[in-house]
């Protein structure tokens, strides 16, 4: 018996005994087997992935309630709320959203563009690995932060030097798993391509870059992480607008409630371009099955 035969719920056949002859084998039946995840799942999806959020929000609430976590330190989630609704309505906090998103996705394009473009390089190519590899390893481990005060040299204390840091962030995890993907596609598909004649440039079209693609989504999901982060330094720079500013300026008067919004904005931004970022990857890897959990 195959695993095809046992997945699709295969029942052996039994023998009937004849009344005019000897035992003939009965037609086989097929089962429907039901999955124990879809018999488990009569909780909706979503509604199991809100609980931990929501469980987290009533904890604070009640600590904060209760006076276990005074408003000094933390305000609790009714402050937040009401602040939150200040800052939406005098418009504050939609412009600075829209400055912090320019400026994080200018930065990931820049980055992202030279990291895959390097990556392709040097994965295509071993001259390309011997010239770049080497110097991409080495700078991924200078810390991003340290480079501050060369940016702000190098570009002043503008716009550049806040895109500058989160390109430079940026384009590592980019550069990292599009080169993974390119060395890590199985050499019998290069064969078989070669067999049925594609070039080079058929080879890469048709077969290199479709099979690093799933690494690159990862590193691409990577990079728009780190890219929040770089953005939160970046806009400590003489910042003027943006949700870094509004955070920076509740920090000097000591509003706990206005950072804490600034931060559940960060995390909804960083959800918001992760959930466009999935939806590519069930988009471009529909041909890819993969376990979905059990």
């Amino acid at each position: 018996m195959s695993i095809t035969e046992i997945a699709r719920g295969y029942s052996p056949p039994r023998e009937v005994q004849s009344a005019t002859g000897p035992a003939t084998p009965a037609r086989s039946e097929l089962v429907r087997l039901t999955p124990s995840a879809a018999r488990a799942g009569r909780v909706p999806r979503w509604l199991r992935r809100a609980s931990g959020p929501v469980l987290l929000v009533g904890l604070w609430h009640l600590a904060s309630v209760t006076g276990l976590l005074p408003a000094e330190v933390l305000a609790g989630p009714g402050t937040v709320l009401s602040s939150a609704a200040k800052l939406i309505a005098s418009g504050e906090l939609q412009a600075a959203i829209v400055v912090s998103m320019q400026r994080a996705m200018t930065g990931l394009a820049i980055g992202g563009s030279i990291g895959v473009l390097l990556a392709v390089l040097s994965g295509l190519t071993r001259l390309g690995e011997d010239l770049v590899d080497a110097p991409m390893q080495m700078l991924r481990t200078v810390p991003n932060v340290a480079l501050i005060p060369l940016l702000i040299i190098w570009f002043g204390i503008g716009e550049a030097p806040k895109i500058a840091l989160i390109a430079l962030a940026t384009a590592f995890p980019l550069y990292l798993n599009v080169y993974a993907g390119i060395r890590g596609v199985d050499q019998s598909l290069i064969e078989a391509g070669r067999t049925l004649g594609l070039g080079r440039l058929g080879l890469v079209r048709h077969v290199i870059l479709p099979g690093a693609l799933p690494n690159a989504l990862v590193g691409l999901r990577y990079s728009l992480g780190i890219a929040w982060l770089a953005l939160v330094f970046g806009e400590q720079i003489n910042a003027t607008a943006g949700v870094g500013y509004l955070m920076a300026n509740a920090r000097e008067f000591f509003q706990t409630d206005v950072i804490v919004v600034c931060l559940v904005v960060y995390a909804f931004l960083g959800l918001a371009v992760d959930l466009v970022v999935r939806t590519l990857e069930r988009i471009f890897l529909a041909w890819r099955p993969s376990f979905t959990g059990a």
